[in-house]
């Protein structure tokens, strides 16, 4: 589906233009942050959860309450888009950091597994509602040949938060118990949602979409960004869902779909798992912690040389390779190294596999019309979340059978699929191409 026709670029200071849309990235950039702190802190607390016994947690119960997240995040990620279509964009991202602010700090609150379970269910819920509709926003909010970047820029702030969930575990659980890093996690947001409801403006393309026309063309010329041509599909609000399929996109949706299923099943199963796997094959508790954030470190670097190549030789071909050399990186992870060379294969596995799945999402973004983004996103991450709950959940039933060592052998195979499925998305792709011009 290609993008749809759009106005030259409205007229506006360059440097102010500049400074407003560096402004939406940065804003969209700290929300992601929260997000991937609060994300992977469950993981990184958890070895400690279940070393204390903390509220009768298994590996096998534990890996089901990370999947309850996971789920949430998958019902959030769907709707978000839908959501963003009849309420905006803006009011769909302060709700989802509301519901997942407020859902954190009932984790550190918890008393029961029930009640620990739940709150991370709906932490889930705003979790995944909140990314697809930041993705967006900042490729609307960016020039149509930076997207990609865009893209890999946000996310670097999932990562970052990734990174930072197992150093505030460190610096805070031993002392301070397992809550102090759920609370902790929340509170920034209660800093930055006011920043958020000031500054942050909504879509220019959901304006006109919803028919607030003279507002999207006065916002698109404040932040110099293009205006789509209206496409005449009037009240009809599940018009994005339905060109999902149609005319034979069909079979690229799907396509994309189980390429995300395996994506983040990746992502959800080794960020999860990764310190409790280290610990079970001999690893002390600290490296396998570290061994978390240099994945996210690396996960951080990748985003950014991801992004720049697919913006130069497209995001389909950056997803192919990524996912192939992250089959090979994981499954080494599960080889009896040196501590100092392992640190070095887990920063490549985070480069490679993080920004594989990002750059996922930039090739539907690219695919998509700026009205259709939203909801292809937050499909594409929504099918992609059975992934993330299967991950996690397949996880935490290999570690109970006493199985740790087929964990990364697992991950990789997803690795493989998730290659293949990019390929036959290619492939769909250049065949509806080649009917066209023959028609």
């Amino acid at each position: 589906m290609s993008s749809s026709a759009t106005s030259p670029l409205a007229q506006a200071s360059g440097a102010t233009t500049r400074r407003s849309r560096n402004a939406v990235i940065a804003l969209c950039w700290a929300l992601v942050l929260l997000d991937g702190i609060d994300t992977f802190i469950y993981g990184s607390v958890l070895p400690h959860m279940l070393g204390g016994g903390s509220l009768g947690l298994t590996s096998a119960s534990a890996g089901t309450i990370g999947s309850y997240s996971t789920f949430g995040m998958l019902v959030g990620t769907i709707l978000s888009g839908m959501a963003s279509n009849w309420i905006g964009r803006r009011g769909t991202v302060l709700v989802s950091v509301v519901i997942f602010t407020v859902a954190t700090l009932g984790t550190g609150w918890s008393q029961t597994s029930g009640q620990f379970g739940f709150c991370r269910l709906v932490c889930g819920f705003g979790l995944g509602a909140l990314l697809p509709i930041a993705i967006s926003y900042g490729m609307e909010f960016t020039s149509r040949g930076r997207r990609a970047l865009a893209t890999g820029v946000i996310m670097t702030a999932h990562q970052t938060g990734g990174a930072l969930a197992p150093l505030i575990a460190l610096w805070l659980v031993e002392d301070h118990g397992w809550r102090s890093a759920f609370i902790a996690s929340a509170v920034p947001a209660l800093i930055l949602l006011p920043i958020a409801l000031k500054l942050l403006p909504e879509s220019p393309t959901n304006l006109l979409t919803r028919g607030r026309r003279a507002e999207a063309v006065k916002l698109a010329a404040d932040f110099g960004t293009e205006l789509p041509e209206p496409e005449g599909r009037g009240t009809d609000k599940l018009s994005a869902v339905k060109n999902l399929f149609r005319g034979g996109q069909w079979s690229t949706t799907l396509c994309f779909w189980l390429t995300s299923f395996a994506g983040l099943l990746l992502v959800y199963g080794v960020g999860q798992w990764l310190p409790k796997i280290m610990v079970e094959l001999g690893y002390d508790t600290g490296d396998s912690l570290l061994f978390s954030t240099f994945l996210n470190v690396g996960g951080i670097c990748g985003m950014l040389i991801a992004g720049r190549t697919a913006d130069r030789i497209g995001p389909r071909k950056v997803v192919i390779a990524w996912f192939a050399l992250t089959a090979v990186f994981v499954y080494l992870m599960g080889v009896e190294m040196a501590v100092g060379l392992l640190y070095v294969v887990v920063f490549f596995s985070g480069l490679l596999l993080f920004s594989g799945q990002t750059m996922v999402y930039a090739t539907v973004g690219t695919h998509h019309d700026d009205e259709d983004r939203p909801t292809a996103l937050g499909w594409v991450a929504g099918m992609g979340r059975f992934g993330a709950v299967f991950g996690p959940w397949a996880g935490g039933q290999l570690l109970a059978a006493g199985n740790a060592d087929l964990g990364f052998t697992m991950y990789a195979c997803a690795a493989v699929f998730g290659a293949v499925m990019m390929v036959l998305a290619a492939l769909t792709i250049k065949a509806r191409s080649a009917a066209a011009v023959a028609a």
